[in-house]
């Protein structure tokens, strides 16, 4: 029996393949963890042709209808979390490729947030290159928490998860979304503010937590950059669309704001010589925020449930 061929997508570390018990579909599927990121639409065709599966992880590779199109062979794509906003659905479906998502936790992305809000505070990237390369001994007067404010855009699972947290460092919390309610933000200790302006200009760290949208989309540009305090900080774990980039740039070049963390980019991987990985005031780290043993586990093991599944005959976790 010939056995269907299932590519990793994105296996970057090269673990996917460690991270679940595939044998329950070994007998029918090879499974090939693929490390090298495609560069383009191109270069994904050829790199998942002659493969039947493909799982990939977050929504790093598109898969427009210009690429499906492209792939008469491919019948399951599985994503990780249960959205997607970057496959063409309908396409898929005109295609016969059947797309499921996996269960994704909101805690590794909440604690990465944490890791990058205490690293701006704090001056640890800045410090501990110093320490390595024999810099100065002691370059920055860290920023306190207690007692100052988190200013939340959304309360959603990851954002409401942050306002409990903050209130154990001593921290006032805000919180806006164009939807939010007085209720949600009294459900989890936080205040709402009466509009983003308020919030920015309040706040002296501020973390993204919005889905996507066209309403969200750089919603944090220029104007409501210049309105954030000058040492206040941006934190943004969420989806990079949502700040503007280039004025963010601006904001961090000038010293209009204190300093911003980011994990996430209108480009991925971000591309050598890129204006952000030498932009001043900036703690960057490579999309990590999902990246932990656990989220790998839940997201490979529902994979192998879900190749199970299809095999079978009865695809599970459906998108969308």
């Amino acid at each position: 029996m010939t056995r269907l061929r299932c590519a990793l997508v994105d296996d970057f570390q090269g673990v996917g393949t460690a991270m679940a018990d595939w044998s329950r579909v070994a007998e029918e599927v090879e499974v090939v963890g693929l490390r090298e990121h495609p560069a383009d639409e191109d270069a994904l065709v050829a790199m998942l042709d002659g493969f039947d599966i493909a799982v990939t992880l977050r929504e790093r590779v598109p898969f427009p209808r210009s690429v499906l199109a492209r792939l008469p062979r491919l019948r399951l794509l599985i994503a990780s979390g249960m959205r997607n906003t970057v496959i063409d659905y309908a396409a898929a479906e005109e295609h016969g490729v059947t797309v499921c998502g996996t269960a994704s936790s909101p805690v590794p992305p909440l604690e990465h947030t944490w890791a990058l809000l205490l690293g701006l505070a704090r001056g640890i990237g800045v410090e501990s290159a110093a320490l390595r390369e024999g810099g100065p001994w002691q370059q920055t007067v860290g920023a306190d928490l207690h007692g100052k404010r988190l200013g939340l855009l959304g309360l959603g699972k990851i954002g409401g998860r942050m306002a409990p947290i903050a209130a154990a460092f001593g921290m006032e919390v805000l919180a806006w979304s164009q939807n939010l309610t007085r209720e949600r933000a009294d459900e989890v200790g936080a205040v709402r503010a009466g509009s983003l302006h308020e919030l920015l200009a309040a706040s002296d760290f501020v973390s993204v937590h919005l889905a996507l949208s066209e309403r969200t989309r750089h919603l944090i540009g220029a104007k409501e950059l210049a309105a954030m305090k000058p040492d206040a900080f941006l934190i943004n774990t969420s989806r990079a669309a949502i700040v503007d980039q280039d004025a963010l740039l601006d904001a961090l070049r000038e010293g209009t704001i204190a300093g911003a963390a980011l994990d996430v980019f209108d480009i991925e991987p971000l591309p050598a010589g890129h204006p952000l990985r030498t932009a001043p005031r900036l703690l960057a780290t490579p999309h990590l925020g999902y990246v932990t043993r656990d989220n790998y586990r839940r997201y490979y093991g529902d994979a192998v449930e879900n190749i199970r599944a299809y095999l079978d005959g009865s695809p599970v976790r459906r998108l969308p």
